[in-house]
């Protein structure tokens, strides 16, 4: 027998002062556990975590959890829809098994939510868990996937399986007696227990994780962080931070560490002591039972950082839950009288099932689903129901639809059951405690669809047949969607489109694209893909990987990017048959380009995106909301250059100052080089950039001349030097500059505020940092020498003999201060230092880039000699490695508390957290939309049947809104007021008239005088322009027109052209304020 020891690895997301562990898991080597602790806090797998592979996960988890998952194991019983989803998500989130109890047959309703499932599966000799097995297991090889061997969900057998596991989850209805015997034996044995339905388009979900859950953090926010000011020497002492670092963000009864704390005569403790606050403002707090009174001057400077405490949690069991639910938790609070219907009808559905076999109402039988509604009649207690026939029509449409498996509705609840099941395991962010109802009743027509339009037809769509119908089937499979991205969300899009049939008709069809090829960072959540997939395209095999779901399927892929320059492929041709467009993006600003498309061609946008457990949806729908555009966050905030040049405080300012060197130094530097050798007219092309020219040919002649290596020897001295250069020279001349104890014209110290004074690192090959635990010098030699190998085609080592013996050899030159040498001491004084620079000398800088070129080789000498750029990536460990050594170095520096690469990949990446349990989550929402938009029999769309969602699944937390109407502008058209939004335009569909008929229908339709028509920059028409010009253009067509002024022609798929106009009333000479112009003349 082995025993799981445990690891406190540093991990900023993870409070390192955890209560020590009571017990511990006893695994055996098959992986069996044979006693369960007492908390998901006490587990700790010895497994090292695959970094690469769970890379965007672990920024989300964090180290210490993921390692409890890895020792975690599920039991989950039903393997429909909503059981795959949760089957998929706990796998590609790497706990260590997973045992799928599910012994029924596959039906066709399970075909509408369980992706492995075909239609040939229905009717098949093997069980519902046999048939996801293999595909399951292929999602990770780190996870064992098994199932259990019993012919019927008895009561015994089941119960016997949940000893050694860490969490059970059903997904399937099951005798309200055998329910509450699994969660007492789960309590039993220290196990989470999880109880989740989908049915129709409603779903409920319970927990019940013991009577005390430790969570080690809430809320899975970085802990709150900030930079002292001062701390008065007072009783209770007063801490002030810097206002323009931001708020402290702190509550009164939270507990707070100090770090690199300047004064106050040492009497903050930084190595052991948690300090309670007590809040006074956003800028101020008091230390309780602090009193620093006899100190002799306050402290000026230091790092605050908030403790975040594990807490604990207690919760009812499901039979007590079920009689007293406590407050329920709302999803949706236009519907806050929901939750307690939702309720009362699945206590009434649960009745109802085990009146009949354990069987739901047939979709389309009213008399069954009657029965339903009466039973809820019959136990409530609380007269729910009195008088309320909008609480009666949603439980007849709850019993009608309850045997339907909808993709969507299972990607929601699994997402969330998903995120449980992964808070069971680790004992990271707050459980649901007790139930949660969601439902999307806004997708239902008002009234129950007659029993021929929703009867089964035993097709792969009977689950959506039985809630919207034949005709909506129909719609859904005929629809063509162009989806923009094919990496987290677009994979689990492409999977929930697949079962719903979008684009699977004769006449539907899906286009997708996406310019990225496939890493092995991608496997822990963009679920389609494989190992044997990594560095292919993401569009073509995710492409092929829907067809496989349903071979139906009309796709085209590509591997293009959506912007303007690719125009002549998605062009006025390419969405004039669309009708929608699907973003599945990471950045704002391809978001933003995909929304004046749909704008302009009138198209619905389904938008969402995530950020570790949060995410959002929003739905866009023509003249019905504001588009994506028409609210905006700020810009992030850059940071100043003198603020990276010379005076950081954070490290975010050590990280970027570290990733600009590298692309200077490793990139640019030999772009630079390369351009010189390839162009025989390189002084010409310098002289068109005057302000940098100079800095480009010395940059040249450093690389090519002065500091070229010829052996790897060569290339670790260099990087010695560079170290000399960096973190002690340049300190060394920036304090000859500003002594330490120099103060300001006002009387106060220089070195002060955020301006951390700085002091020079002396090389140490052994030297270890005291809070990454890294070792910075050596790593910074390692890495510096082999990148700038690289360059130059030279083999590179890392052996640490060698570096040391060559190290010892190198002959470094001592530092002497450089007069005259000017240092910016603000943003204002480093401007001005550029205008001085950019105005004068020009002739100096002239002379001098001449006499460096004469210096160089002649490119006839170097024929065949290039350098090799290296672009910075954070996937690869060398990258990370340099900047993350050069960054701490630089932290060092100016005493700012160093990270690790795993947090600095994070930073200088701009890495998005992402786990795979919100992606379905905002997948599934988004596709709820989708329903609503494409139609649902015997209901028109309004405003307020859509939501736009913002969840986080970390506290957890869910709302769904109505989205916001456009705004309006009024304009006096035809003499009646019209109000027209973002989403209108003039639109001419009379062919390519000429530009005197175009004159003319302004003037008689619209009763107008155009002063000014324009397309794009070029003016076509104007009150002011030569008459004659006029005169001759007004003969010419349209189109005619604009490539004669624009001197373009335009492109054989463009249909339309956009025009602007300035007109005026002709009875009141009033400008009448118009949107464009939409004129096809095609």
């Amino acid at each position: 027998m082995s025993h799981c020891s445990t690891a406190t690895p540093q991990d900023n997301n993870v409070n390192d002062t955890e209560e020590p562990l009571k017990k511990r898991i006893k695994i055996d080597h098959n992986g069996d556990e044979k006693k369960m602790s007492s908390s998901a806090m006490e587990v700790t797998a010895t497994a090292e975590v695959d970094e690469k592979l769970y890379s965007r996960q672990l920024y989300v988890m964090g180290h210490e959890a993921q390692r409890r998952m890895m020792a975690s194991h599920a039991l989950l019983i039903g393997a429909s829809g909503l059981g795959a989803e949760v089957a998929k998500n706990c796998i590609l989130a790497g706990i260590s098994s997973i045992t799928l109890c599910d012994p029924n047959p596959a039906n066709s309703f399970d075909l509408g939510g369980n992706f492995y499932l075909k239609e040939a599966d229905v009717g098949s000799s093997s069980s519902r868990a046999e048939l996801c097995k293999g595909k399951l297991a292929e999602l990770n090889k780190y996870v064992s996937v098994k199932v259990a061997d019993m012919p019927s969900l008895e009561k015994e057998a089941i119960l016997n399986l949940v000893d050694g596991m860490s969490v059970v989850v059903i997904t399937i209805p099951l005798p309200t007696d055998i329910l509450h015997a699994i969660n007492e034996k789960c309590r039993e044995v220290n196990a989470s227990f999880i109880y989740t339905l989908s049915t129709g388009l409603f779903g409920k979900v319970f927990c019940d994780f013991g009577k005390d859950f430790v969570v080690s953090d809430k809320d899975g926010e970085n802990p709150a962080s900030s930079q002292v000011e001062n701390i008065i020497a007072s009783n209770p002492a007063v801490v002030k931070v810097l206002e323009d670092q931001g708020r402290h963000g702190l509550e009164t009864g939270d507990f707070v560490t100090f770090s690199r704390v300047k004064g106050l005569d040492g009497l903050i403790d930084e190595k052991s002591r948690q300090y309670e606050v007590k809040v006074t403002g956003p800028y101020t707090f008091e230390l309780v039972g602090c009193d620093f009174s006899a100190a002799s001057s306050p402290a000026t400077q230091g790092y605050i950082t908030q403790v975040k405490k594990p807490v604990s949690m207690s919760f009812k069991t499901y039979a007590d839950a079920l009689e007293d639910p406590g407050e329920l938790m709302m999803s949706d609070f236009a519907k806050s009288d929901r939750p307690p219907i939702l309720h009362l009808a699945y206590k009434a559905l649960a009745l109802y099932s085990e009146k009949n076999a354990l069987q739901y109402p047939q979709p389309g039988d009213d008399n069954a689903a009657q029965q339903v509604l009466d039973l809820a009649k019959s136990i409530d207690s609380d007269n729910i129901l009195d008088g309320n026939a909008a609480a009666e029509r949603i439980i007849l449409h709850l019993a009608s639809g309850s045997r339907s498996i909808l993709s969507p509705m299972c990607a929601a609840l699994g997402g969330i059951v998903g995120q449980e099941l992964l808070k069971a395991c680790s004992g990271k962010f707050t459980p649901i405690n007790g139930f949660l109802y969601f439902d999307a009743d806004e997708c239902l027509p008002e009234k129950l669809l007659p029993q021929t339009e929703v009867s089964p037809t035993g097709s792969r769509y009977d689950s959506q047949i039985a809630v919207f119908g034949k005709t909506a089937q129909q719609k859904l499979l005929d629809l063509n969607y162009f989806l923009v991205g094919a990496g987290a969300i677009g994979c689990e899009m492409l999977k929930n489109w697949a079962l719903m049939g979008v684009g699977c008709g004769e006449k539907g069809h899906i286009h997708i694209t996406d310019m990225d090829r496939i890493e092995k960072s991608n496997l822990s959540r963009q679920f389609l893909f494989r190992d044997d997939d990594i560095s292919e395209f993401k569009s073509s095999t995710a492409a092929r990987a829907a067809k496989v779901m349903n071979t139906d399927m009309n796709i085209s892929d590509y591997v293009e990017k959506v912007g303007s320059d690719t125009e002549h492929l998605f062009g006025d041709d390419f969405y004039d048959k669309l009708d929608g467009v699907c973003t599945a993006l990471d950045n704002v600003e391809a978001r933003l380009y995909v929304d004046q498309r749909c704008l302009f061609y009138r198209l619905p946008m389904l938008e969402s995106g995530t950020l570790g457990t949060k995410g959002n949806t929003q739905v866009v729908v023509p003249h019905l909301t504001e588009n994506y555009g028409a609210t905006r966050d700020p810009p992030e905030k850059s940071i100043p250059v003198c603020t990276l040049k010379n005076f950081p405080n954070q490290i975010q300012h050590t990280l970027q100052w570290a990733r600009d060197y590298f692309e200077g130094e490793f990139k640019q530097s030999a772009e630079d080089v390369n351009s010189y050798l390839a162009s025989p007219n390189f002084a010409e092309t310098l002289a068109k950039e005057q302000n940098t020219k100079l800095d480009t040919v010395k940059s040249i002649r450093r690389t090519l001349v002065a500091e070229r290596p010829t052996r790897f020897e060569d290339c670790v001295v260099w990087a010695r030097l560079k170290f000399e250069e960096l973190f002690k020279n340049q300190i060394s001349q920036l304090l000859h500059n500003f002594p330490e104890d120099q103060v300001t014209s006002t009387g106060t110290k220089f070195w002060s505020g955020s301006k951390r004074c700085p002091k020079p690192l002396a090389f140490d090959l052994y030297s270890k940092c005291e809070d990454a635990g890294m070792r910075n010098h050596f790593d910074f030699i390692v890495a510096a020498a082999n990148l700038r190998a690289s360059m130059f085609g030279i083999k590179g080592r890392n052996d640490e003999e060698y570096f040391r013996d060559v190290l010892n050899n190198v002959i470094v030159p001592d530092f002497v201060p450089k007069a005259g040498v000017k240092i910016a001491s603000n943003e204002s004084e480093a401007k001005e230092e550029a205008e001085v620079t950019n105005r004068g000398g020009e002739m100096d800088v002239d002379t001098e880039c001449e006499e460096i070129l004469n210096e160089l080789p002649k490119q006839s000498e170097l024929a065949g000699f290039q350098l090799t750029p290296v672009d910075f990536d954070k996937d690869i460990d060398e990258h990370m490695l340099f900047v993350t050594a050069c960054s701490n170095l630089r932290a060092l520096n100016y005493s700012i508390p160093t990270e690790d690469t795993h947090r600095s990949r994070a930073i200088a990446g701009r890495i998005i957290p992402a786990i795979a349990t919100t992606t379905a989550l905002v997948t599934g929402l988004i596709c709820l939309e989708l329903y609503k938009i494409t139609g649902t029999s015997q209901k028109e769309l309004q405003l307020d049947a859509l939501k736009n969602g913002f969840v986080n699944l970390a506290i957890p937390f869910m709302t769904l809104s109505e989205p916001t109407a456009p705004a309006k502008t009024k304009a006096i058209l035809e003499g009646k007021e019209w109000n027209w939004t973002a989403w209108d335009s003039l639109d001419f569909n009379m062919g390519d008239i000429t530009l005197q008929e175009f004159l003319d229908i302004f003037e008689k339709k619209y009763r107008l005088d155009i002063s000014m028509l324009s397309y794009n920059v070029s003016i076509l028409f104007s009150f002011f322009a030569n008459r004659k010009k006029v005169e001759e253009r007004k003969k010419m067509k349209m189109s005619e027109v604009v490539t004669s002024v624009s001197k373009k022609q335009l492109p054989p798929n463009q249909l339309f052209i956009i025009l602007e106009v300035i007109a005026n009333d002709l009875d009141t000479d009033e400008e009448v304020e118009l949107p464009y112009v939409k004129f096809r003349f095609r």
